[in-house]
């Protein structure tokens, strides 16, 4: 168990080096020589620490931005009752995790061996997640599970998902992308496809967000960082000045956070630095691709033939940046909507995770604009919103009530609360 928690944590735990040597292993597969594998490997390393380091600075902003906007509508979470939390689920479930991940990888190289799925899931933090909090569905519906029954069931669940997941969604992928090169392995997937299903049926392709015409006096609008900076600075400042007129505790400690800058200007240097995140993420992207997918054709043509890398959320965003933030938009406008109907309905405080919210949202943004343009992506965010809202509230109240409901609010996601039931069902059945 020593040797499987080293791997999980430095391997899947550690994404870039993953990847690298994935990378490594594709050149020495292609016998490339040494100049050209040492510089294809640290490439891809870089290109995805580039966007590592992108996505951190995107979630700093957001942590400014979520706080900001939960003190605006005067938000605070219910006291969730007695649970175990992820600290103390670790501890007794963390190796069971930890080694089903392990094989559910193993299981995913198999069935991309032997089926027509040629698929290989990367996003390693992903699959670290997905597994916890279907470990916790799994406990909260049958108790103290035998290890190696938990084990086994996750491993299988895992292994078919990993596989199953990218090709359900590369339809599409192929739309954005102009090729078959690259495939989507990110739990945003089931809001991806049903975005592109809606923008197909209620949007209008014609109206592409990266097309969309602008008067003489406005083209600086088609620059994506302009239009991102803008639209941040919009929601940053309309947040910021309703907050300086509310004299609560929690509002005074957000504008304790600019010291002795303005609040006002704090919140626009904010909504910039979510702008240079986003840039910063681009760049990533682009270096990444750039190495990892010439090097994969090693792995396709000896190991898993065919094979294409199932990659992370922010590869689909240098297609379509504006549809990333019409995506984002619609997913924060639905989600304040789905706050208020919860609450005076099912009486529960949804707390919209920004870092999800945004994430998904672009995502699901990218996919509905490729079949329903503008609309479609604003769409996408709508139905982001939708997704996480309700599932949300079963996941936390039904599925993992007694388990990781902490986790569930912050580290859980689409796939997971559309799939979270199915587990559940399947778990009961089982054991």
């Amino acid at each position: 168990m020593d040797v499987v928690f080293w791997l999980a944590n430095n391997f899947f735990g550690t994404p870039a080096i993953l990847l690298g040597l994935i990378v490594l292993l594709g050149l020495l597969l292609q016998k490339k020589d040494a100049s050209q594998t040492i510089s294809g490997t640290f490439k891809a390393i870089i290109g995805f620490l580039i966007i590592g380091a992108g996505s951190d600075v995107i979630v700093g902003a957001l942590e400014v931005f979520e706080p900001l906007w939960k003190e605006v509508f005067g938000l605070s979470q219910e006291p969730l009752g007695e649970f175990m939390g992820q600290e103390s689920f670790n501890s007794e479930y963390g190796s069971a995790v930890a080694l089903a991940m392990t094989l559910g990888f193993i299981i995913n190289v198999l069935l991309a061996r032997i089926t027509p799925l040629k698929y290989i899931y990367l996003t390693g933090h992903m699959m670290f997640w997905t597994t916890t909090i279907f470990a916790g569905i799994v406990v909260h519906a049958n108790g103290d599970v035998n290890t190696t029954k938990l084990v086994i069931f996750l491993s299988v669940i895992m292994g078919i998902y990993w596989t199953v997941q990218p090709a359900i969604v590369q339809p599409f992928m192929r739309k954005i992308t102009g090729n078959d090169q690259i495939a989507l392995g990110h739990t945003s997937a089931s809001v991806a496809l049903l975005a592109a299903l809606g923008g197909k049926y209620a949007g209008n392709k014609e109206n592409d967000s990266e097309k969309i015409k602008l008067p003489n006096g406005l083209e600086f609008l088609r620059d994506s960082n302009v239009i991102t900076a803008l639209t941040m600075a919009l929601l940053f400042f309309t947040g910021a000045v309703i907050i300086s007129f509310k004299d609560t505790t929690g509002a005074q400690e957000l504008i304790a956070q600019a010291g002795d800058q303005s609040f006002y200007i704090y919140a626009l240097i904010q909504s910039f630095t979510f702008a240079a995140g986003i840039a910063v993420v681009l760049v990533g992207v682009r270096m990444f691709i750039g190495e990892i997918v010439p090097a994969f054709k090693g792995i396709g043509s000896k190991i898993v033939p065919g094979a294409k890398p199932a990659l992370d959320a922010p590869v689909v965003f240098p297609y379509a940046p504006n549809a990333v933030i019409l995506g984002f938009l619609g997913a924060f406008v639905a989600a304040l909507v789905w706050l208020a109907v919860l609450g005076n309905t099912v009486s529960y405080v949804f707390v919209p995770t920004m870092i999800v919210l945004f994430f998904h949202g672009a995502t699901a943004g990218v996919f509905g604009n490729a079949t329903g343009g503008a609309r479609g992506a604003f769409l996408g965010g709508v139905i982001t919103a939708t997704v996480v809202a309700w599932g949300q509230f079963i996941m936390v109240e039904m599925l993992i009530s007694d388990t990781i409901p902490d986790t569930a609010m912050w580290a859980a996601d689409s796939d997971m609360f559309l799939l979270g039931p199915l587990v559940d069902m399947l778990s009961r059945l089982i054991f």
